[in-house]
């Protein structure tokens, strides 16, 4: 009974939590001042698509999106790296999450070596003038690192292959990422000193406890918006006067 109760507590706080989120949301959406941009990184399976549902799946879509960056496209790779990430970066008024991000062009392409050593390590320092113009420009950026352990992404994964509902989601590479599994803690360590910065600094939250991680964030997200303290504009005096054109 103690543990249904406190499920139940917890849900409670979430829902409150959400609820806050959506106020801060239309205030944000309503002032079109500013604009907060949720970058989500994690390893294969950690469940950041389950997040974005739990914690986003109320905000109203006219002012939030997800944009999910995989595989680049011939289009994309006859530009910079960085092109497709900024056409992306959300309006003022509006919250969007990268569900991965420009943060891809310095782990696959590390670990892989589909560029060379020279022209990833020159990236860090891009990725952070580039997130330090978007802050400069009214952007805020909250950079979010979900952490899992090795056998709670095997049992992610096996979940996957063996629920027929959710096979749809697996990947082989995935098991080829996981085969290299020191090599992309090395890549994320790096990644998550050189570009911990003033303006945008990285979160690392775990996430083998789905219930604990999705309160995290969600605390994280309220408290961002909070400190951005969003305002509806103030009431217009004259609109009274149109009441009489409504009887």
């Amino acid at each position: 009974m103690a543990k249904a109760g406190t499920e139940q507590a917890d849900q409670e706080d979430l829902d409150s939590l959400t609820d806050r989120l959506v106020h801060l949301h239309r205030a944000l959406y309503a002032e079109a001042r500013q604009a907060l941009l949720i970058v989500l990184q994690a390893r294969d399976a950690a469940g950041k698509d389950s997040l974005i549902k739990k914690v986003f799946g109320p905000l109203d879509p006219q002012g939030f999106a997800v944009h999910a960056f995989r595989q680049p496209t011939a289009d994309e790779l006859e530009r910079d790296y960085l092109w497709r990430v900024h056409l992306r970066v959300p309006p003022k008024g509006a919250i969007a999450v990268f569900n991965r991000s420009h943060y891809e062009d310095v782990l696959p392409v590390r670990v892989y070596g589909l560029v060379p050593a020279a022209e990833w390590g020159r990236r860090y320092d891009q990725i952070n003038a580039f997130e330090r113009h978007l802050t400069e420009n009214g952007v805020t950026i909250l950079k979010i690192f979900l952490d899992i352990s090795k056998e709670e992404q095997r049992k992610q994964l096996l979940e996957r292959i063996d629920d027929p509902e959710k096979q749809w989601k697996f990947r082989p590479g995935d098991l080829d990422d996981r085969d290299r599994w020191e090599d992309f803690t090395a890549a994320y360590e790096e990644l998550l000193r050189r570009c911990d910065t003033a303006w945008a600094p990285w979160h690392v939250i775990p996430g083998d406890d789905r219930k604990r991680r999705n309160h995290a964030v969600a605390r994280l997200v309220v408290a961002t918006l909070e400190r951005m303290s969003p305002r509806l504009p103030d009431p217009d005096p004259s609109i009274q006067a149109h009441r009489a054109r409504l009887s």
